[in-house]
């Protein structure tokens, strides 16, 4: 099995944190004690993923050299960077760690996620398998703001994204695990009605090949991309902390998607 790579894709323009973001990366804002983008690095790393690249853009991307150097804070063996120029969508920025990824799997992390506990059972199970997609869910009280499945019993047959009407409570979260044929993927998605390449065209192709699989995130899990989700990981982190390893995350409960119906 090949070694996972990791990548936290930590662009944007920020727009939805505006002051805060005018003269700084969103990633960059303090999660109480500790750099935003420093979560994510720590997720993967609790994970056993210590090859990552960090995808940026904008005019703040020198400051995450100077912030996080070779990733010796975290232990990392290398920590590679890469400038995403416009906004194209979170596909988009996925597109640029081809050359990183090398053939191999790749775990995914938005930037701004935050979670309490860890997602170590879920790369484990992607590993056992190692072909196709892992992705996290989290029950949540407005699902409406991000992408959500849709299930068929314990199987998800879709995923829609911010839909007015969500079919579940159910978020996909910003961790992904994808095999090598994710690139190839990324080439046939086709730029969405606000112009981007949607990471949920891109999971919902691994779900016509019933190869995508999930698992529920234990404990917390937030984003930090608004005012209200921003306090809200702040007081989070405060409480208790983050990135705990005790226990493994949603190990009884990974459920192949898109199997037959």
């Amino acid at each position: 099995m090949s070694t996972m790579k990791g990548v936290v894709l930590a662009g944007g323009t920020g727009s939805r944190l505006f002051p805060l973001t005018r003269v700084t990366n969103k990633h960059l804002l303090p999660i109480y004690n500790q750099p935003m983008v420093f979560y994510p690095i720590q997720t993967l790393a609790n994970a056993g993923i210590l090859d990552i690249l960090l995808v940026t853009g904008g005019h703040s991307a020198g400051d995450f050299l100077r912030l996080l150097g070779n990733g010796n804070d975290f232990h990392l063996r290398h920590l590679c960077y890469a400038y995403q120029e416009g906004e194209g969508g979170i596909a988009d920025a996925l597109r640029l760690a081809e050359h990183f990824a090398d053939g191999h799997p790749i775990c995914v992390v938005l930037g701004d996620n935050i979670i309490e506990t860890n997602i170590i059972a879920g790369c484990d199970e992607f590993r056992r398998h190692g072909a196709g997609a892992h992705i996290f869910l989290k029950e949540v009280p407005h699902p409406e703001r991000f992408g959500v499945p849709v299930f068929d019993g314990e199987r998800i047959v879709r995923i829609e994204e911010k839909p007015k009407q969500p079919k579940s409570n159910y978020a996909v979260t910003g961790y992904y695990i994808y095999d090598t044929t994710v690139f190839e993927k990324i080439r046939t998605l086709k730029p969405s009605g606000r112009g981007e390449l949607e990471i949920t065209d891109l999971n919902n192709q691994y779900i016509q090949e019933k190869s995508l699989r999930y698992s529920v995130i234990d404990g917390w899990w937030t984003d930090a991309g608004t005012f209200e989700s921003l306090l809200l990981a702040n007081n989070l982190v405060a409480k208790g902390g983050a990135n705990k390893v005790e226990a493994a995350v949603g190990e009884t409960r990974s459920q192949q998607a898109g199997g037959k119906r």
